[in-house]
C-alpha cells in the first residue's frame, strides 16, 4: 500500500524517523506478554511442533543415504552449537559492549543438505509433500513403514510428474531445490535480482529450473505463486504463509533444549538465555522463537536483526500494518548485501503470529556485517556470510542501545546477565565458494570500522 500520510505514522512512533533516513535502530517490542498468555492465544502448540521431530525423524533413513554428511548425526537435520569467547572479546573491545556471560554460535551456516537455516523449513516441507503424495499413491502403506522405499523407482517416477517451485533471494531456494531434485521432483526457483550469482549455478548444477526476475523477493513469490496456481502438478511453498515452513523451523528451537543440556547449560529464572536470529521475511525466525519458547518460556529472550534499508518486519511491527506496508512505502530501497535479507515486506503470517513472544528488533548497516564476518574468522576461523553475520549486531548493542537497557532493567535481568549465555543463531555461509569468501574478505578489509 501506498503511505500518504508519513507524518502521522512518525507522529505515533519517533523510531520511523530515523528508519526512514536508514539509520542503525533497537526496538522493545511493547506487545511482549508472559509466555502462557502468548501460547493461549496461539494458531498451534506442542504437538505440531512434536509432529515435525517425528516426521523428520521418520525420514532420517532417507536423508542419510541421499546426504552422506549426515552419517555422524544419524540423518538428522542439526548443526552444532560452539562457545566462541574470543570473539565475545573482539565485540567487547571494537564496540565497547561490555557483554557479560558467554556467547555461542549456532552454526546453521553448517546445517548439511543446503548450508544455511532452510534446510529446516525448506527441507520439512519437501519432506512433508513427499509423504503426502506417498501414502496418497500407497507407494507407502503408512507412516509405520520403512521411508527408504521412497528412493524405490516407483517412488521416484511418482515425485518426477510433479514440480516444487518457490520464491527465493537465495537460501530456501537452495534448501527446496536441493532437497527436491534429490527426491526426484522438478524444481523451479523464482530468484530476485538479490539472488547471489553462485547460488542460481549450484541450483542449475543440482538440476533445478532458475527464473530470475529483474524486481525484487515480493515480486518473484507472487509470480512463482501464480504460474504454480496454473498447473494441477505443481507445489509452491509460500514463504510468506506456509505454517509447514515454520514448524521445521520450530523443530530447530525445540532441539535447542537437548544441545544446552549436551553441555550442561542451565536456563532458568537466574541464567537467561539471549537468542539473536537474522530476519527477513520473518518465517525462520519465528518459528525458531516459538520452538525455543516452547523449551524456556519467560527465559529465554529472542531479538531479530535486520539492515537498515530492508528492516521489513520492524516496519510492520511498529506501524501495525504488519504486511500491508513496504519499506519502499517509507523512502528505503530493499537493497542489502545481505542477500537472505533482502526483503520489503514481511510475512504477515510470522509477523502477527510472533508478535507476543519477541523481545525486540535491531537494524544494523551493511558496513558492519563484514566487520562481524571478518572477526568471526579472525577470531574463531569460522566462516559465515554477511546476512548471517547481521546477528552479532544483537549482543554488540543489548547494553548500548537505551531501548534493549531499559529492556533488561525493566525484566530485572541486568544482576542476571554475569550468568547469561548469548546464542547467535548463523542463518548460511557454509556453501559459499572460495573465491567469493575471498571476495568477501577483500571486502571487509576495505571497509571502514564503525562503531
Amino acid at each position: 500500500m501506498e503511505i500518504d500520510n508519513l507524518t502521522a505514522l512518525e507522529a505515533r512512533n519517533g523510531l520511523l524517523v530515523d528508519m526512514t533516513n536508514a539509520k542503525e535502530v533497537a526496538w522493545r517490542n511493547p506487545n511482549l506478554v508472559p509466555y502462557t498468555d502468548a501460547i493461549g492465544s496461539c494458531a498451534f502448540g506442542r504437538s505440531e511442533v512434536y509432529e515435525a521431530l517425528t516426521r523428520f525423524k521418520r525420514f532420517s533413513p532417507v536423508i542419510k543415504k541421499l546426504f552422506p554428511e549426515t552419517e555422524a548425526m544419524d540423518g538428522i537435520v542439526e548443526s552444532e552449537l560452539v562457545d566462541i569467547p574470543k570473539m565475545q572479546q573482539a565485540i567487547n573491545g571494537r564496540y565497547y559492549s561490555e557483554l557479560e556471560g558467554r556467547l555461542y554460535i549456532k552454526l546453521d551456516s553448517h546445517l548439511p543438505i543446503a548450508g544455511s537455516v532452510k534446510a529446516r523449513g525448506g527441507v520439512y516441507e519437501v519432506l512433508k509433500l513427499a509423504e503426502e503424495l506417498a501414502l496418497k499413491n500407497h507407494i507407502l502403506v503408512d507412516k509405520n513403514e520403512s521411508y527408504l522405499r521412497l528412493l524405490d523407482e516407483d517412488a521416484r517416477e511418482l515425485f518426477s510428474q510433479y514440480t516444487i517451485q518457490v520464491g527465493s533471494t537465495g537460501n530456501l531456494g537452495l534448501s527446496i531445490g536441493i532437497m527436491s531434485r534429490a527426491l526426484g521432483f522438478k524444481a523451479k526457483i523464482h530468484m530476485s535480482t538479490d539472488a547471489k550469482a553462485w547460488k542460481k549455478s549450484l541450483l542449475q548444477e543440482k538440476g533445478a529450473e532458475v527464473i530470475e526476475y529483474d524486481s525484487d523477493y515480493s515480486e518473484a513469490v507472487q509470480s512463482g505463486r501464480e504460474l504454480a496456481a496454473k498447473d494441477e502438478f505443481s507445489f509452491f511453498i509460500d514463504d510468506e504463509n506456509s505454517k509447514e515452513l515454520l514448524l521445521g523451523y520450530a523443530a530447530g528451537g525445540r532441539r535447542m533444549k537437548y544441545q544446552l543440556e549436551m553441555q550442561n547449560i542451565t536456563v532458568d529464572d537466574n541464567h537467561p538465555l539471549f537468542v539473536y536470529i537474522p530476519c527477513g521475511v520473518g518465517g525462520a525466525p519465528a518459528g525458531i522463537t516459538f520452538g525455543l519458547k516452547q523449551c524456556f518460556g519467560d527465559n529465554v529472550h529472542v531479538f531479530f536483526v535486520e539492515p537498515v534499508q530492508a528492516p521489513c518486519m520492524l516496519l510492520g511491527m511498529v506501524t501495525g500494518l504488519f504486511n500491508n506496508i513496504s519499506v519502499q512505502d517509507i523512502g528505503l530501497s530493499g537493497k542489502t548485501e545481505a542477500d537472505g535479507l533482502a526483503v520489503s515486506r514481511q510475512s504477515g503470517m510470522a509477523g502477527q503470529f510472533i508478535r507476543p513472544f519477541l523481545s525486540g528488533i535491531f537494524t544494523v548497516d551493511d558496513k558492519k556485517l563484514y566487520h562481524y564476518m571478518k572477526a568471526l574468522w579472525d577470531n574463531e576461523k569460522i566462516f559465515i556470510e554477511p546476512s548471517a553475520a547481521a546477528a552479532f549486531h544483537g549482543p554488540a548493542e543489548l547494553k548500548r542501545s537505551r531501548y534493549t537497557n531499559a529492556y533488561l532493567r525493566s525484566n530485572n535481568l541486568m544482576d542476571k546477565l554475569p550468568n547469561a549465555v548469548h546464542i547467535v543463531w548463523a542463518t548460511g555461509g557454509s556453501l559459499v565458494p572460495d573465491d567469493i569468501r575471498i571476495e568477501y574478505m577483500k571486502e571487509a578489509s576495505s571497509r571502514n570500522v564503525v562503531k
